[in-house]
């Protein structure tokens, strides 16, 4: 029960691994608000999640992200921890991407951080703390082919944490990111369908055995939220089964 009466965002929490960070910080006590674009999912997935509600919003749009901020502080009065999970993947080297996927990329990958951050920041300010936890992904430290927009976006979400860290450490709010490999979701399912593979090719290539599980991710992000890592602030933590980038 780390985090009893605590009040946490999760964006992008429809499935995936940000409905097992939900679950994960409901788990231990938190009052969990999951946000996302697909209102029906939102409402699925906290109907599931006791100790939840869903909150559905365009976070790839500004009004969208001050909206959530707005509607949690006048609701529940304080956040304690923001988890920017929200993410999509345009795959594809330059020359097969579109102006609107590189454009879409970065509102919900990049932007969508920025905006909530700004709002939320002051009122973790006054509270005299808070902990941020963003998705960047083992491939913004490390490139893999044919995934620019992707790989770009995950590089800026990495370089924004350790800025945001170093800025807003000595108001006493911890600022660290969760960089996974391949992990078992619903969006990495689409791809290996596309690319003709199955999860089982994926496993082979991981040296632990076979690729993560959103509950293990959302184990970190937990941790990193908590008071028992209170010292680690500005850090990119890998969570890949020791795989290289493929």
């Amino acid at each position: 029960m780390r985090f009893k009466d605590k009040t946490v965002i999760v964006t992008g929490a429809a499935g995936g691994i940000g409905s097992a960070i939900a679950g994960r910080f409901a788990a231990e006590g938190a009052r969990v608000v999951i946000t996302d674009v697909n209102a029906e999912g939102a409402e699925a997935t906290a109907a599931a999640i006791p100790g939840s509600r869903a909150l559905a919003s365009d976070i790839s749009q500004p009004e969208g992200c001050r909206a959530i901020i707005e509607n949690v502080i006048a609701t529940e009065g304080a956040i304690d921890v923001l988890c920017n999970n929200a993410g999509i993947n345009r795959r594809g080297n330059l020359l097969a991407l579109t102006p609107e996927d590189w454009r879409l990329s970065f509102a919900i990958n990049v932007d969508a951080m920025f905006h909530l951050c700004q709002a939320a920041l002051p009122h973790m300010i006054a509270a005299g703390g808070g902990a941020i936890v963003n998705t960047a992904s083992q491939w913004g430290l490390h490139p893999a082919p044919n995934h620019i927009a992707y790989n770009v976006t995950k590089a800026a979400v990495a370089s924004f944490t350790q800025n945001l860290a170093r800025d807003y450490a000595p108001d006493k709010i911890r600022v660290n990111a969760v960089c996974p490999g391949e992990i078992h979701t619903p969006m990495l399912e689409a791809g290996v369908r596309r690319a003709g593979r199955t999860i089982a090719d994926l496993d082979r290539l991981v040296p632990f055995g076979r690729i993560g599980k959103p509950e293990e991710v959302a184990a970190l992000v937990a941790f990193l939220a908590s008071d028992e890592a209170a010292f680690m602030c500005g850090s990119l933590v890998e969570i890949t089964g020791a795989q290289a980038v493929a």
